[in-house]
């Protein structure tokens, strides 16, 4: 257990001395907004699909398929699971602060923290089912998550959400792995370099904006620590037992419990911003969530390593 523990640990504080370079960035005034900005859009249209593609590249193998489909199983139980948590705990009368807590409590940082640590401690099989949790975080997140921080039904498009890099990322890399098709190389090198910006890019962009939070005030709000619990906790630990007596084991099992367990998504404060919800918040919430997740991830995956060999 201890072994564990060290080992995922070990992982975690990489991935934080990554964040610790956005951080020294946003407060040195090296890189501004526009930068990080351009910066998120190379992750999300580039990188996190060629993550996914690459992660495909494999032949063909039907234990791996049904692997996929319980991934999949798995993360839409678990994002109802969080739903229902979130609806049941959370009472903040202020309706905008209402949305961010709600929807930090749904939505896990499923791509930018936990790819890399998936990378990191199961290897490209690991991202490979991550990839699934992935998909079904993206339906959800311009469905549910939409609707919920918008109040807008006009606002959900099925474009939106097939078009979804995420979404094509997968399409395009389960359609290469259904039909067994290798990459040339001249197409699979530059799939493979910008898959390797997966572990330091998001890092940084998730350090510039915790730099920016404002974690005086945070402590203030008593939902914080509901949040809190619930993210990195409750929600996770749910989902962990509940696979556990289902008798799934192995990879998926330690891949969706990285997933599950990760802090509050950085669409949390892309969406506030955007749809009216609290955007000085949800900053905060992501940015201490992501603080406390140095301790419960490492403690929740090491039990997962333990329990589900």
């Amino acid at each position: 257990m201890l072994e564990n523990f060290l080992t995922v640990g070990q992982q975690v504080v990489i991935l934080f001395i990554l964040i610790g370079i956005g951080f020294v960035l946003e407060k040195t005034k090296l890189v501004g907004e526009k930068c990080i900005s351009g910066i998120t859009n190379i992750v999300l249209y580039f990188v996190t699909p060629c993550v996914i593609i690459q992660s495909f590249q494999r032949e063909f193998n039907a234990d791996m398929l049904v692997g996929l489909g319980q991934t999949g199983l798995i993360a839409i139980f678990s994002h109802i699971l969080c739903i229902l948590t979130a609806k049941i705990f959370i009472r903040e009368k202020a309706v905008a602060k209402n949305k961010v807590y709600r929807f930090a409590i749904v939505f896990s940082n499923c791509g930018y923290m936990s790819l890399p640590l998936m990378q990191a401690v199961l290897g490209s099989e690991g991202v490979f089912y991550g990839a699934a949790y992935i998909a079904v975080f993206n339906l959800v997140l311009w469905t549910y998550g939409l609707l919920l921080m918008s109040g807008d039904k006009s606002q959900i498009s099925v474009k939106k959400v097939v078009t979804n890099p995420g979404i094509m990322g997968v399409f395009v890399g389960l359609f290469f792995f259904l039909c067994s098709i290798t990459l040339p190389e001249l197409i699979a090198q530059p799939v493979s370099y910008m898959a390797s910006l997966n572990t330091p890019l998001p890092m940084i962009v998730i350090g510039f904006y915790l730099a920016r939070a404002d974690l005086k005030e945070v402590w203030k709000e008593k939902y914080v620590y509901v949040t809190l619990f619930l993210r990195l906790i409750f929600t996770p630990l749910i989902a962990l037992a509940c696979m556990y007596f289902a008798g799934i084991r192995g990879v998926v099992f330690v891949a969706c419990t990285i997933s599950a367990s990760a802090p509050a998504a950085a669409a949390t404060t892309m969406f506030a911003s955007k749809f009216g919800g609290d955007k000085e918040l949800s900053g905060s919430v992501v940015a201490v969530t992501t603080l406390c997740s140095i301790l419960t991830m490492p403690l929740l995956v090491a039990v997962a390593q333990l329990i589900g060999a």
